[in-house]
């Protein structure tokens, strides 16, 4: 989270998870100043929490993203989201060894059921899946090398693998003779499908830049998992209803009495998926591609009557953003919160060059 808007919607995301996880939890956010003020201070306001929650703050500067991204040699976004995006590809390399498996979630997101439900999946993954998110075979774009068949708004990671794979390359890794006999993953995967790295025009540095690359991250992601099919596996769409391209499977609110026979026949997007034939069960609603707006809720589509998303979320929407924190107590509980803040976060591959130089830092 990289601002106070990210940091507005995010909020709502740790506020559902909090409200519905039926276990203990960890949050590991990588952000800026402004966007770890504004979470905290809603922090602040439980007391008291159902389970023990740890949140641990990362605050990785700018200057140091562009710079592990130079090290990686060759990606670039055109994506919104900027540098910050691209840091999805990283999240192995910023967090600790110590956290083996992750959950990241898109901050225009929010569950509407219990999050211990997903990580469970991680159990139910094959051996060699490092990757699990959304994939949508149904889906074609061309223009985009059709990095719209998967959706990395929700990935389960398993870290300690994607670091046993070393994931994505640096010129740390290049330079060491030794390093350099073990591969990357990613620049095999990025070459099969955008070709060698080209120049970038008028760069004096001579740098190169893999050409028409996409959505930002998850244009290399589908890189990635499109070369290494083995380490990828599909994630439930109940983990993904999203307002993008899919129009939340025309999910929504309403009678409570629907079976599961309707619920199938009324969807849309699934019959050419791995999800043909099955009722979508929504458990986490995304909220994406509304234009127009820094935060999801300040959409002005929902205040048309006429709009299908409104008729069928609003309420939703209306709940998980008006929900108050203070709700979050339970004053009976013995369940602690953590906050701990992470200033000088030093990249996966800056403690590989520390440790070849002799200067391996405690806790690296």
């Amino acid at each position: 989270m990289f601002s106070e808007n990210s940091a507005a919607e995010g909020a709502i995301l740790i506020k559902s998870i909090i409200l519905y996880s039926s276990s203990p939890l960890e949050f590991h956010i990588i952000c800026d100043q402004s966007a770890q003020e504004y979470l905290q201070k809603r922090l602040n306001l439980l007391k008291h929490p159902q389970h023990h929650v740890l949140v641990r703050f990362y605050r990785l500067p700018l200057e140091s993203m562009r710079a592990r991204i130079d090290r990686e040699g060759a990606i670039s976004t055109d994506h919104s989201a900027g540098v910050p995006g691209l840091m999805k590809l990283f999240i192995h390399e910023i967090l600790p060894d110590s956290v083996h498996r992750a959950i990241f979630v898109d901050t225009d997101a929010f569950f509407i059921s219990d999050p211990t439900q997903l990580w469970a999946h991680f159990r139910a993954l094959q051996p060699g899946t490092a990757i699990s998110m959304p994939s949508h075979p149904d889906q074609s774009a061309p223009q985009w090398h059709d990095a719209n068949r998967i959706c990395s708004c929700i990935m389960l990671l398993d870290l300690a693998r994607l670091r046993a794979l070393r994931l994505m390359d640096s010129s740390f890794y290049r330079g060491d003779p030794h390093a350099a006999r073990v591969p990357a993953l990613a620049p095999p995967a990025f070459e099969a499908m955008f070709g060698r790295p080209v120049p970038v025009d008028g760069d004096p540095a001579g740098r190169v830049r893999y050409d028409g690359v996409k959505l930002g991250d998850q244009g290399y992601w589908w890189a990635i998992v499109s070369h290494r099919p083995d380490i990828f596996e599909h994630l439930s769409y109940d983990w993904e209803v999203s307002s993008c391209l899919m129009d939340m499977y025309l999910k929504g609110l309403g009678d409570d009495d629907v079976d599961e026979a309707h619920e199938t026949y009324v969807q849309v997007h699934t019959h050419d998926t791995p999800e043909r034939g099955r009722a979508v069960l929504p458990k986490m609603l995304h909220f994406n591609c509304l234009d127009g707006v820094d935060r999801y809720y300040d959409w002005p589509g929902w205040s048309d009557p006429d709009s299908g998303l409104a008729q069928r979320w609003l309420p939703a929407v209306r709940y998980h953003v008006g929900y108050k924190w203070l709700w979050l107590n339970q004053p009976e509980s013995n369940a602690t919160l953590t906050i701990q803040t992470l200033y000088d976060v030093k990249f996966a591959d800056e403690l590989f060059a520390l440790s070849r130089a002799g200067k391996v830092e405690v806790g690296a």
